[in-house]
């Protein structure tokens, strides 16, 4: 059977576009005018699809926690228990930030915006939920919503921290160890998790899953 090649919408060539911009050039910098200029198309049919740019990033922070999702999924079959698949993907965010100054960017762009702030939340407070059932069955709703604030923070200090020096490694167990205790992960199981994921070669995982991530975007409009 002869294979229906989909053809990119132009909401997906702005998404893949932008996502290239700013994953290159960095989201502060890309601006709307050079998507359109690299599309050829009017700023008005732009702000069709996308008010602001702030609404491409919300799509492809959306896309993101899919992909991270996925990441997890991609660990636990691996062998990894659900903690430790965690741990791995927080420690690919941060190493891909310490590796490109544009993902950095994006990421921190990312926890500037409410819009964005606010997906992130409700995507890793369900995430945490799953994760971490067997540490905080007696939690509530809202003890994980508190709990995942606290974890944003730690997360965006991890990304910007680049002014003190701070080795990489050492944010990233520091990071994690915070993030741990928070969902009531035993001293044991944390020092366990942490020293077999600062063994791995962050760096050379960091770029791995961010061109993983730009694939993963570009393959949406082919399914």
């Amino acid at each position: 059977m002869t294979k229906i090649i989909k053809k990119e919408s132009t909401k997906e060539k702005i998404l893949h576009v932008s996502m290239h911009l700013f994953l290159e050039k960095g989201y502060s910098k890309t601006t709307v005018k050079m998507v359109c200029d690299e599309l050829q198309i009017s700023k008005g049919n732009f702000t069709f699809y996308f008010p602001a740019k702030e609404d491409v990033l919300a799509e492809l922070v959306s896309m993101l926690c899919v992909f991270q999702q996925k990441l997890i999924d991609y660990e636990a079959n691996r062998g990894f228990d659900l903690i430790m698949s965690i741990c791995i993907e927080l420690m690919t965010v941060a190493a891909a930030c310490e590796e490109n100054d544009a993902a950095r960017d994006f990421f921190i762009s990312a926890f500037q915006s409410p819009v964005c702030l606010e997906c992130l939340r409700n995507n890793h407070v369900e995430r945490a939920k799953n994760i971490f059932a067997e540490q905080c069955k007696d939690w509530t709703d809202l003890q994980f919503v508190e709990a995942e604030i606290l974890v944003q923070g730690i997360d965006y200090a991890t990304i910007i921290s680049d002014t003190a020096r701070v080795p990489l490694k050492t944010r990233i167990s520091g990071a994690l160890n915070q993030i741990l205790s928070i969902y009531n992960v035993p001293e044991e199981i944390r020092k366990e998790k942490i020293q077999q994921v600062i063994s791995m070669d962050c760096r050379e995982l960091g770029k791995r899953v961010l061109t993983e991530f730009k694939a993963y975007v570009e393959k949406l409009s082919a399914e």
